[in-house]
């Protein structure tokens, strides 16, 4: 994990936060497409538009999902979370739209 402290430290906390929110929300949004990607292939398997629907959102919200997963140990640090809420931030980039209550709720200064 050096080499993510050492690539976050160039970078002041208030950006490090923006980019956290935006990927946040992004990654949300794409498991919104992907959701509808995967109703688009189950109805329509024959479709080439489908597949190269689904394989298209696929990596777009692959990148997202990784990205958020990369910033969580410096988000951690920023916001001094404790071992449950770093296990809950992470667990919850697997259920959809969790990322944004995240976001909203725990990615906060003034939480209690």
């Amino acid at each position: 994990m050096n080499f993510l402290e050492n690539f976050f430290s160039k970078y002041p906390q208030e950006k490090i936060i923006k980019w956290f929110k935006q990927i946040c929300l992004a990654e949300a949004v794409s498991w919104f497409f992907l959701f509808t990607a995967m109703i688009w292939i189950r109805t329509d398997s024959e479709n080439i538009f489908s597949i190269i629907y689904i394989s298209t959102i696929g990596s777009i919200h692959g990148f997202f999902f990784t990205l958020y997963l990369l910033f969580l140990p410096s988000i951690r640090k920023i916001y001094a979370w404790d071992d449950e809420d770093s296990v809950f931030a992470l667990i919850s980039a697997f259920f959809p739209f969790a990322t944004i209550w995240i976001d909203k709720k725990l990615a906060r200064f003034d939480r209690e």
